[in-house]
């Protein structure tokens, strides 16, 4: 019987490239696979007009994910980070990560932040395994089926 890493079959190369505008119906299919309550479009369009680190994931030429980041006054801050649902637990969304991150300190940003979703408890152990830790919390942040989630408040120092 295999065990459980041996299940996991290795991605070939992944890239992480610049967003286009070409890549926002596959970007905003992503978005929609994967939450209750996706960014729009225009969201993303906006994101992409006002200059924000908007990149794609491609694996052999396919968009598996996306990430968002804006930078500004000293902080680093994770927008939106989304990973095809087969392609979660693989590494993926830690590269993406990673790459936010790294454009973050190499903009002189010395802090990054981030919000997450109290029950995204995948996501949360991701981001706390790179080092993120909970600094408040945004009652009422998030659209929810039945009313409203709060918004966990995480925060990790950039090294410069």
């Amino acid at each position: 019987m295999a065990t459980a890493p041996e299940l996991i079959k290795p991605l070939p190369e992944i890239q992480i490239r610049a967003m286009t505008e070409a890549d926002l119906p596959a970007v905003v299919a992503v978005e929609r696979s994967a939450y209750a309550f996706p960014w729009s479009e225009g969201i993303f369009r906006d994101c992409l007009r006002v200059g924000y680190v908007c990149r794609v994931v491609e694996l052999a030429g396919d968009i598996i994910g996306h990430g968002i980041l804006s930078v500004g006054a000293g902080e680093a801050h994770i927008l939106n980070i989304c990973v095809r649902e087969e392609f979660r637990c693989r590494g993926v969304g830690r590269r993406l990560m990673d790459y936010l991150l790294e454009r973050g300190r190499v903009s002189g940003m010395t802090e990054a932040f981030l919000e997450v979703r109290p029950s995204n408890t995948a996501a949360i152990r991701l981001y706390q395994s790179m080092g993120f830790r909970q600094v408040g919390l945004r009652r009422g942040y998030y659209q929810a089926v039945g009313g409203r989630e709060d918004a966990a408040v995480l925060r990790r120092m950039l090294d410069t």
